[in-house]
């Protein structure tokens, strides 16, 4: 029996449901671990794109297990060689418009506090509550996605907003 569910992953139909299935969720596990700029929506088409190369080796009740892992592997990856360039490269300063400067100065030293407050949470604390927060994600689903009891994500997320009550006093 396994070996007839085994091929169907091959098939366009049933890639095609993976990919609605499990793509926002992909991207936005991604997005709240490592953030923007490291492109999530490209690791997410690559993972996809190496599931496809593989359809025939992967049962479709593993497919999920495999995007999440390739997708993450690929993102550590991109991490590793964004390191190397940093080191040869000098980072160039912000330009900005012509908006009130005292404004600007408050944004950005909130948006640092909140950047610093997010960084200093666990990486599960910040995966939970970004999910829960950001996307709207209910603890049930969470839990689905993380693969974890729903108290667990509840644990986490409680464990986040005591963490960034302490580090941001304007919450």
């Amino acid at each position: 029996m396994s070996k007839q569910l085994h091929d169907h992953i091959c098939e366009e139909p049933i890639f095609s449901s993976l990919f609605n299935k499990y793509s926002k969720d992909l991207h936005n596990f991604l997005y709240y671990k490592f953030g923007d700029l490291l492109n999530p929506k490209d690791k997410v088409q690559e993972a996809f794109i190496k599931l496809w190369e593989n359809c025939s080796k992967i049962t479709p009740d593993k497919a999920k297990s495999f995007l999440f892992t390739t997708a993450n592997n690929l993102m550590l990856n991109e991490v590793a060689h964004q390191k190397v360039v940093l080191k040869h490269q000098k980072t160039k300063p912000k330009s900005y418009t012509n908006e009130n400067p005292e404004f600007l100065m408050q944004e950005n030293q909130y948006m640092e506090k909140l950047q610093k407050a997010l960084s200093n949470l666990t990486e599960a604390q910040r995966v939970a509550f970004l999910m829960n927060r950001v996307e709207g994600k209910r603890f049930k689903e969470i839990a689905e996605i993380l693969n974890i009891s729903t108290k667990a994500v509840e644990k986490r997320i409680y464990g986040a907003l005591e963490k960034l009550r302490e580090d941001i006093k304007e919450l």
